[in-house]
Formats: structure tokens, C-alpha cells, sequence
């Protein structure tokens, strides 16, 4: 993986925009067939019990999984999609912190892909874990995307 296939959260934050800005996530990663978003987790994001809700862990797992499979080298191009199913075990409490969803394809074709990532806390313990199926959106087939005419648009 070369360096130019990394994308930092300054050239990346195209892929997250409204809900996600709202959760506070960012993209730390973001190359072909891989995302990683964290969270740091704030009062917002807890339960009556003091927990991570759960609905913020499947948006960060529907965020990184997608993710995964809409990268586009092509500076002010996009590549946008939809999730078809997504599949959450829940597998330990989070409080404080930073979370990271790691989103990785695992196979599909030019529409439709399949991924599949985990959640792990600042002590890489396991939170939660996912596997969903995506699809492209007409245009964002090609690696190369098309132009972002409406960058005011969600990526996803």
C-alpha cells in the first residue's frame, strides 16, 4: 500500500458529513477495500446505564463497513452507496474513550459488496462486531467515482 493510497482525516472527512458530524466520528483510514472511523466517546453517546448505546456502535459499524467499499483516489471525484442488510453482535460495554470500527470488503463484484469489521476500545478490547452487504450507487462502480457536483450530499 503506498502512502498516496492513505487517506488522512484532513482529505477524508468527504466521507462523513451530517449524522456522522453529529456523533462526533472521524475517518483515521481510508484506501481500497479498508476504513477505520473513531469516536471519542462523550456523555451523548451513553445509555441510562453508562454504556455506549448501541445505535451509536451500529453506526459506526455501518459507516466503517460502507466505507470500505466506496474509496476514490480521483481528488474531487466521489463514489456514494446504500446498505442493503447489516448484522450486529454486541460483545462488551464501552464508557470512556476512543472507540475504532476497522471496515474490510470481503467480496462482491462492481455493484454490490460484501464487508465485514469489528469495534475495539483504547485498549483494543472487542466491543462489537458486523458484517453487512452494500451497494454502489449508478456512477460510483468505477474505482474513479464522478465528480462531486453536489458536495453537500452524504458519500454514502
Amino acid at each position: 500500500m503506498s502512502p498516496s493510497q492513505i487517506h488522512t482525516p484532513d482529505t477524508s472527512q468527504q466521507a462523513l458529513m451530517g449524522y456522522h458530524e453529529l456523533l462526533g466520528m472521524q475517518v483515521v483510514e481510508w484506501q481500497p477495500d479498508r476504513a477505520v472511523v473513531e469516536l471519542t466517546i462523550e456523555p451523548k453517546h451513553l445509555n441510562r446505564s453508562g454504556n455506549v448505546h448501541g445505535g451509536v456502535l451500529a453506526s459506526m459499524l455501518d459507516s466503517a463497513l460502507s466505507l470500505a467499499g466506496l474509496h476514490c483516489d480521483v481528488p474531487g471525484n466521489i463514489r456514494r452507496g446504500m446498505t442493503l442488510s447489516l448484522t450486529t453482535t454486541f460483545v462488551g460495554p464501552a464508557r470512556q474513550g476512543v472507540l475504532r470500527a476497522t471496515g474490510s470488503v470481503r467480496g462482491g463484484g462492481q455493484k454490490t459488496y460484501m464487508s465485514s469489521g469489528e469495534i475495539v476500545d483504547g485498549q483494543g478490547t472487542l466491543v462489537a462486531m458486523g458484517e453487512g452487504s452494500f451497494r454502489r450507487r449508478r456512477g460510483s462502480e468505477s474505482p474513479e467515482g464522478f465528480a462531486d457536483n453536489n458536495p453537500g450530499e452524504p458519500a454514502e
